[in-house]
């Protein structure tokens, strides 16, 4: 018994440790959801070779893992995708204020440095801080694109747009542990209503292309109505020749019907004509026959002579002009060789007679040179000659001066008398009447005077024509009458 009971509390200490065990496992084992990751900070968790070791936790996603409880820390990180709405209002490269609506797709990467970068950032954070972040990542590089773009850009290539700006942002939200699953520009508005005005060409044309559009289905739909329109007057008109002729044949056969015996009396008559129709054709072509050996056969060989008499005028004259073409051009060719051989002995005489000129012009030029030559050299010989003559007389003058001074001047005076005597007389040349008051004695003593003038110019060209040393000889002695 008491074996038993030994058993039987071994057991049950047994059954405790196990239940304890198994509520152990229980409250430790961890399981990460497919959209989220386990991370798991505290005791012994930087010894597992995990991408997290060197920052002291453990990453799980997608399994179980045992985290002991009060030993370590199990927090979650959600994997799964957010959406936030972008309104950024910008300035074009056209410094054209615009406004950009978008949507951005991001969530926290698979791999285990993105989840790192982002439990490090954004684990127990508000998720508003987290879309902030991103809006004002998003935000600023818009701007920056946006600015380096054209609205007609933006509009007209979106995708590219928005590739641009995904890859301006991928890096940032890289850094974040962030990756952008998609980014999509929803809206492009002006609050200048630029975008309306550029609109506004292409709604102009796409308005004229309908109403162009409009007018040529009414005009086509108005054309086949007037078909459809003629088909059905035409059928009626058909239906109505139709009925016509059925009826003119029903007529007819009624009148056939009533006139079958004047019918036969106008086929008898018919007959008889048709053998007088016949009788007069074979007299007709008789007449026509007869017509044609008389009068058609003579007018053609009168038409065939007169058209071969105009024919052989006509080439006559043709070859007659020709002739005097002919002619003519050989008397112009006689005449230009006439005038050329002209021509060319009026120039061989101009050349001849240019010669026969330059020759006598060379000649007399060169008789005028040497009669010019000759002149020149007489008058050289002769102006030699005078001044030969004048340097002798000088010279005999010097040599009688110095032999006696006083005959040279003597003779010279008396050669230059006639003139002293008038200039001294000249006070009295414009004199018209001469009254003296006082006689003979006034007419002798005017006289007097005058001789005296004389006598003193005398004496001064006498001085004049003295040599220095003779005249500085002579200033002391007194002066003499002449």
């Amino acid at each position: 018994m008491v074996f038993s009971g030994v058993l039987v509390s071994g057991v049950v200490a047994g059954l405790v440790v196990v239940a304890v065990l198994v509520l152990l496992f229980w409250l430790s084992w961890r399981v990460a959801e497919p959209d989220e990751a386990m991370i798991i900070s505290g005791f012994r968790t930087g010894d597992h070779t995990e991408a997290g070791e060197s920052m002291g936790f453990r990453i799980v996603t997608g399994r179980g893992t045992i985290a002991l409880p009060g030993l370590t820390k199990v927090r979650r990180l959600s994997l799964e995708a957010h959406e936030s709405q972008i309104v950024v209002p910008c300035v074009s490269q056209q410094k054209i204020g615009v406004s950009l609506g978008g949507v951005v797709v991001y969530k926290v990467g698979d791999d285990l440095r993105s989840i790192a970068n982002a439990a490090r950032r954004f684990l127990d954070r508000p998720a508003e801080e987290l879309e902030t972040k991103v809006q004002n990542v998003f935000v600023g590089h818009l701007r920056s694109i946006a600015g380096s773009m054209t609205v007609e850009d933006m509009i007209s290539d979106q995708d590219k747009f928005s590739a641009h700006v995904r890859d301006r942002c991928s890096q940032e939200m890289e850094s974040f542990g962030l990756v952008i699953d998609s980014f999509q520009i929803q809206s492009i508005g002006s609050a200048s209503q630029y975008i309306e005005y550029l609109a506004m060409p292409h709604q102009a044309e796409v308005e004229q292309n309908a109403r162009i559009a409009r007018a040529d289905a009414d005009r086509e739909a108005v054309a086949r109505e007037q078909a459809a329109q003629a088909e059905i007057a035409q059928s009626i008109r058909d239906t109505s020749i139709k009925k016509a002729g059925y009826q003119a044949e029903v007529d007819r056969a009624t009148r056939e019907a009533e006139q079958q015996g004047p019918l036969a009396e106008a086929t008898a008559r018919q007959a008889v004509v048709t053998e007088e129709t016949r009788v007069a054709e074979l007299q007709a072509q008789r007449t026509e026959q007869q017509l044609q050996v008389d009068v058609r056969k003579p007018a053609d060989a009168e038409a065939y002579k007169q058209t071969t008499m105009a024919t052989a005028g006509r080439d006559a004259r043709i070859r007659q002009a020709e002739a005097e073409a002919q002619e003519m051009k050989l008397r112009a060719d006689a005449d230009a060789q006439r005038t050329k051989m002209h021509a060319e002995a009026e120039a061989a005489a101009i050349r001849v007679r240019a010669a026969a000129e330059a020759e006598a012009t060379r000649i007399t030029g060169e008789a005028q040179a040497d009669a010019t030559k000759a002149r020149g050299l007489a008058e050289a010989e002769a102006t030699r000659a005078r001044m030969e003559a004048e340097a002798s007389g000088i010279q005999q003058r010097a040599a009688a001066l110095s032999q006696n001074q006083n005959a040279v001047i003597a003779q010279q005076i008396a050669e230059r008398l006639p003139d002293i005597v008038r200039a001294a007389a000249s006070p009295f040349e414009h004199v018209g009447q001469f009254t003296v008051l006082n006689g003979a004695q006034g007419v002798t003593q005017a006289l007097a005077e005058i001789i005296q003038q004389a006598g003193a110019l005398t004496n001064m060209a006498r001085q004049t024509l003295l040599p220095e040393s003779a005249r500085a000889a002579t200033d002391g002695e007194p002066t003499s009458d002449a």
